[in-house]
């Protein structure tokens, strides 16, 4: 990858004389979803440092905890002695299919309070930035069986997310639903578990060959101990093996937290999150070693400062270099919440409607395939993944089909219109006030509301003949407008951000 701009110059503060309109475009749809025009205005108005300030808060607004994650946590301990005391048969079999029942019905309700809580602009970046430590901290709901423990994992993040990364990565090592998913139950005196201590490296700090087969081991036997009751972090000091280890050439009575001190004095510390950061907001080709390791000496004289970080990386020269502009494959969420944005909708309280586009398109919250998370970039695009996108769109353009839904889906629809909240799909008046403008006009603003780059040439023109019959009374230029917004979203350039 050829790169405007040396390894030093890289990192280094964009100039105020480039920022503006387009360069805030570029920022808020690569930290959030969408860029809406008064959102534009705003940054562009503001600068880049405040902007930033306002979309990474030091303190946050967090996610509330769903309720009926709430209920589940109750009876988290209820079902579990129910489950220990009852015998194999029957009775057994009815309890554990009531706890997948009941942990099925709460992912469903934490996953629809997630979208609604990302969708508003003001928690747009922080919650994308979770969902990247959350791409990076993999844990998912099919391995650990309870959605309590993954909300907790999520809050967890969300409240480390601006702290040092080795105070996140001491949290993440004592998160129930990490001890879960990784095996550190199972891990003891006698028989330390590697799971923790392989993906701690490769996968969470340091990345592929930066650590020896021995340094797993000698790190496993550190982690040993570390126990989840009822959803809650246990250290088990009888499961623990207290003895001397070696690891990255250091010898020590080291425990967990040891073994994390130790992980990041190591050189590749520095770079690996920020090449985790790239890979999920920049760009699916690898930056190259030498940018990685500039931006990794500095942050690790921050002293792994993740609030630095951010300011640091998404204010960079980098970021807002043209090779980066307009030419990054959305995923599912962003493709999604970029909708719900760019149209003015609300998430709507229906998750067969909501959750299963998403998993037609390739992610299912909570869920990930496997602990590397999410490959996405070009990976996210193929036949069947682009013709659910395009469907989503026409599902948002249409009135819900509420005679399908269930009693459940029925009684949340009814509830949130007596909240005020009824704008699940596209109304008219969205587009009321286009179809009063020249078409030329008209096309402008589409154009310029929904693509991340400018459209070329034959595009606009294609655009602005549709929506420019002379003889065309307001409803057909409306339906019009319709169609055309359908497939300006539909289109391969809207999938780019």
């Amino acid at each position: 990858m050829k790169l405007a701009y040396s390894p030093t110059e890289a990192w280094q503060p964009l100039p105020a004389a480039d920022w503006n309109a387009d360069a805030a475009g570029h920022l808020l749809r690569r930290v959030g979803w969408s860029a809406q025009p008064a959102e534009v205005e705003q940054a562009t108005r503001e600068g880049l440092t405040a902007t930033l300030a306002r979309l990474f808060p030091a303190q946050p607004a967090l996610w509330t905890e769903p309720p009926l994650i709430a209920h589940l946590k109750e009876e988290i301990p209820a079902m579990a002695r129910g489950l220990a005391g009852a015998q194999a048969g029957p009775d057994k079999q009815r309890l554990l299919r009531e706890a997948r029942e009941r942990t099925q019905l709460a992912v469903l309700d934490m996953s629809i309070k997630w979208l609604q809580y990302a969708a508003h602009p003001q928690n747009a970046a922080f919650a994308k930035w979770v969902l990247f430590l959350s791409d990076v901290y993999v844990v998912g709901i099919e391995k650990v069986k309870n959605a309590a423990l993954v909300w907790g994992h999520f809050d967890l993040l969300a409240r480390h997310a601006f702290d040092s990364a080795p105070a996140l990565a001491k949290a993440v090592s004592r998160s129930p639903a990490m001890v879960a998913y990784l095996d550190l139950n199972q891990s003891k005196r006698e028989a330390p578990n590697e799971n923790f201590a392989r993906e701690l490296f490769e996968l969470f700090l340091l990345g592929e060959g930066n650590y020896t087969e021995a340094d797993i081991k000698e790190s496993a036997r550190a982690f040993t101990g570390y126990r989840q009751q009822f959803g809650v972090f246990r250290f088990a000091p009888r499961q623990h093996d207290a003895g001397i280890k070696t690891i990255f050439g250091h010898t020590g009575y080291f425990m967990g937290d040891d073994v994390i001190d130790l992980a990041f004095q190591q050189p590749a510390a520095g770079a690996f999150l920020p090449h985790e950061m790239a890979k999920f907001y920049l760009t699916d080709t690898p930056l190259p070693p030498e940018y990685l390791h500039e931006i990794g000496s500095w942050w690790s004289a921050q002293h792994y400062d993740l609030h630095a970080l951010t300011q640091r990386f998404f204010g960079s020269r980098l970021f807002f270099s043209p090779e980066f502009r307009g030419d990054f494959i959305k995923s599912p969420v962003q493709f999604y919440l970029g909708l719900v944005q760019d149209l003015g909708l609300s998430v709507a309280p229906l998750p067969r409607a909501v959750l299963n586009p998403l998993r037609q398109m390739g992610q299912t919250l909570f869920n990930p395939p496997n602990v590397r998370g999410w490959v996405g970039g070009r990976n996210w695009i193929n036949s069947a993944t682009f013709q659910a996108r395009r469907q989503l769109v026409e599902t948002l353009f249409a009135p819900i089909h509420e005679e399908a839904l269930n009693a459940d889906e029925q009684l949340e629809l009814v509830a949130a219109r007596a909240n005020g909240v009824s704008n699940f799909t596209v109304a008219d008046d969205l587009l009321t006030p286009l179809a009063a403008l020249d078409p030329t006009v008209a096309t402008t603003r589409l154009l310029a509301n929904y693509l991340a780059l400018p459209a070329a040439p034959e595009f606009r023109d294609a655009v602005r003949q549709f929506l420019a019959p002379e003889d065309a009374e307001a409803p057909q230029k409306l339906r019009r407008l319709r169609r055309a917004a359908v497939t300006l979203l539909q289109s391969p350039e809207y999938q780019l951000c």
